[in-house]
């Protein structure tokens, strides 16, 4: 029997041993002061997954989990797939054949894409076409994503559609901030930002 992957309905952190912490777990706790249900997912068959500091996370779903239950019929630009930069960790996600072909059908369904730091770099650039997309990352991270077509904008965070961008770990919280305004508007993302003193 095989699985038919349909698609992703929900909102989705992945976490590849040697992710940016700051960037995973700040876009995490702002979402969930936001009331966004996001659950984090480990790549690998490992509820823990180590950062790139050195401290230990403990996801929501190991990887077989969410692929037994993450898929639905439908999808749009409110299903989210975020991906930390970090390293290795954006390597490791990057190198992941089946997370891949998963943001691939995701995104070319409509559904969102985020991704933070060097992640737009090895991840967002795996896509086949980002023409006319603007988009931000770390520095010297933009090779990849231009020469699909984007337009490189050197700012905190970038939206464009359904995909919005981060440019390193300072800027996390405006990327989870960004994520919560796609998902419940500007107004609502203003309210989440005074409540934090930002």
């Amino acid at each position: 029997i095989h699985l038919i992957i349909i698609t992703m309905k929900g909102v989705y952190i992945f976490l590849a041993e040697g992710f940016e912490e700051i960037e995973a777990l700040a876009t995490v706790d702002v979402l969930r002061r936001g009331g966004i249900n996001v659950q984090t997912v480990s790549i690998n068959d490992s509820i823990t997954v180590l950062g790139a500091h050195g401290i230990l996370a403990v996801a929501d779903l190991k990887w077989s989990r969410f692929k037994a239950e993450a898929y639905f019929d439908g999808t749009d630009e409110s299903d989210v797939m975020i991906f930390p930069g970090g390293m290795p960790g954006t390597k490791n996600l990057a190198k992941n054949e089946e997370l891949m072909d998963i943001m691939k059908k995701h995104y070319s369904e409509g559904g969102t894409v985020a991704a933070i730091c060097a992640a737009p770099g090895m991840v967002v650039s795996q896509l086949p076409s980002l023409k006319g997309k603007m988009f931000t990352c770390y520095d010297g991270f933009e090779a990849a994503p231009t020469a699909k077509g984007g337009e490189y904008v050197k700012t905190p965070c970038v939206t464009d559609g359904n995909l919005i961008t981060g440019r390193g770990p300072g800027c996390a919280v405006d990327f989870g901030l960004a994520i919560v305004e796609h998902l419940k508007g500007a107004d609502f993302a203003k309210e989440i930002r005074a409540s934090m003193m930002i």
